[in-house]
């Protein structure tokens, strides 16, 4: 998989150089924040087939999430498609911000989808773990399951939890290109 620092993308994108920016985050994470000129294909909507028809062959698509996990699936569907333009952007959208680099700033309130699954399995393993001592010890049970959650989606790069808020009202459904951005 060939891989691009955010550094050196600003630099490409500021070349002017033939290219595509695909942000696959959920519209409410793009909107909040996103590198200028990105365009947003959220990954549980993306149609591999559909965007690579009106894919120019031979130019790079340069293909950012939050932190790299979805750009790199987004990739694979890509690469399963028969192409090899993609480029992962390291890091994704938190390196580009650790590096200081542009941004098309918004104002969302939505958290990104890391942060949601962060709280809800956290709150999930703290009900179980309190029920278990409190109520039955069955319930520890709860907290077991999402560790084992846990460990699967590290092996396998693949959240279902991830994938199941992502589907949620609040992460779904907005303007892919939010008319109020600044630059930051």
């Amino acid at each position: 998989m060939k891989r691009i620092s955010p550094a050196a993308l600003s630099a490409t994108l500021s070349a002017g150089s033939i290219h595509d920016l695909l942000d696959v985050r959920t519209p409410p994470e793009y909107a909040s924040a996103h590198v200028p000129g990105a365009n947003s294909i959220p990954l549980n909507e993306l149609k591999v087939e559909a965007y690579l028809a009106q894919h120019l062959a031979g130019t790079p698509i340069y293909v950012v999430c939050e932190a790299g996990a979805r750009a790199m699936k987004a990739i694979e569907q890509f690469e399963l498609a028969g192409c090899s333009d993609c480029v992962l952007v390291e890091g994704g959208m938190q390196s580009w911000r650790d590096a200081g680099l542009p941004i098309l700033q918004g104002v969302n309130s939505v958290l990104p989808i890391l942060r949601q699954v962060q709280i809800v399995i956290g709150s999930l393993a703290i009900v179980g773990a309190v029920l278990a001592i409190a109520v039955d010890r069955w319930f520890a049970v709860l907290p077991l399951l999402l560790g084992g959650g846990l460990v699967i989606a590290g092996a396998t790069g693949t959240c279902g939890m991830a994938v199941f808020l992502a589907r949620m009202p609040w992460n779904r459904g907005r303007e892919s290109h939010a008319p109020f951005c600044t630059t930051e």
